[in-house]
């Protein structure tokens, strides 16, 4: 091979690992592709932010929305509580009233009631989820402990709510309440104890 012939060789050498290079670079990398087919299958990821949903089953779906439900109730946000309220929701409240049809009528009289309260704390305990196909049932016990006109007030409770699923989301169809009396201790002789004079 001449000297000719040899710069020629080198060139296309040169330009080749050039172009091979150029290639590398600008292609993604396996990873990379991986990636792109994940980020646009929207079952896999959140569309807003980049991490992967994890999906949850219908039991963790209600319970995780009982939360958010009872979270709004006590900062008094009815609008974040309305998303997962049916705008027909029925609902029966612990006092001697009769039932409350539709979600304006619920948030009047929630707005109400709540405009009166403070230092609202809400606490939920021993739930119970029962899924069956696009219905299902949850009940649970409460403490509530505010204070209402001035006036610190408790109550300790019990609530079913009865959910549809409407559009793969869970919405509450009807929300029963039910407040549990307080009990006067007892004396001995079965009698109700005397009230203590204030100290």
């Amino acid at each position: 091979m001449n000297r000719v012939q040899a710069r020629m060789a080198l060139r296309v050498l040169t330009l080749s690992l050039a172009v091979a290079l150029v290639g590398i670079w600008a292609a993604p990398s396996y990873g990379q592709q991986k990636d792109k087919k994940k980020k646009k299958d929207p079952a896999l990821v959140d569309n807003n932010s980049a991490n992967p949903v994890i999906p949850l089953t219908d039991e963790q779906q209600i319970d995780y929305l009982i939360s958010e439900v009872l979270g709004a109730w006590q900062i008094g946000d009815s609008e974040r509580m309305h998303k997962d309220y049916a705008d027909d929701v029925s609902v029966v409240r612990g006092d001697w009233q009769p039932p409350v049809i539709g979600w304006s009528n619920y948030q009047a009289m929630y707005k109400l009631q709540r405009s009166k309260m403070q230092q609202v704390r809400m606490d939920r305990s021993n739930t119970y989820i029962k899924v069956n196909g696009n219905t299902a049932w949850a009940c649970f016990q409460w403490d509530f402990a505010a204070v209402i006109d001035g006036n610190p007030s408790a109550a300790r409770g019990q609530t079913t709510y009865v959910f549809v699923k409407r559009d793969n989301h869970w919405l509450i169809a009807h929300d029963h309440t039910s407040v549990v009396q307080a009990v006067q201790p007892q004396s001995p002789e079965g009698q109700s104890a005397p009230a203590k004079p204030p100290s």
